[in-house]
């Protein structure tokens, strides 16, 4: 059996066809990249899409890939990522609860949708439900 380093942690990551590091390698400049394997990349998914930023709160509730923990969505701000922060800030304290903001969506720990929307209407954001 023989095995392909793709990672060195002394080098970082190692191309796949020659095995020297990215940083170095030669093949990636001069040859296209390398077939994909299985059908062809037309019928694939497409690739994620941002919420739409139409001025409308999207609150909803995500389980997905937290271990079955869930966590509410707000999404579809138009805000600056200042602004953006602030607000997580605001909504974590008023529901007693951590969270984030990853990618122009605040994250809240727990299921608190009702409380959000009703705390961004507080504040002026229009605010609706999405999910089950």
């Amino acid at each position: 059996m023989t095995s392909r380093l793709v990672y060195s942690t002394e080098q970082g990551g190692m191309c796949p066809r020659c095995g020297r590091p990215e940083a170095s390698c030669g093949c990636k400049r001069t040859s296209a990249a390398p077939p994909r394997s299985g059908p062809s990349s037309k019928g694939s998914s497409p690739a994620p899409q941002k919420p739409p930023k139409d001025g409308i709160a999207r609150v909803s509730n995500e389980t997905k890939g937290r271990k079955g923990k869930g966590v509410s969505l707000v999404s579809g701000l138009k805000l600056d990522p200042v602004a953006l922060a602030d607000l997580a800030k605001e909504l974590k304290v008023q529901c007693g609860s951590g969270g984030t903001v990853k990618d122009g969506v605040i994250e809240i720990q727990g299921d608190h949708r009702d409380k959000l929307v009703a705390l961004l209407a507080a504040r002026g954001i229009p605010a609706k439900k999405v999910g089950g």
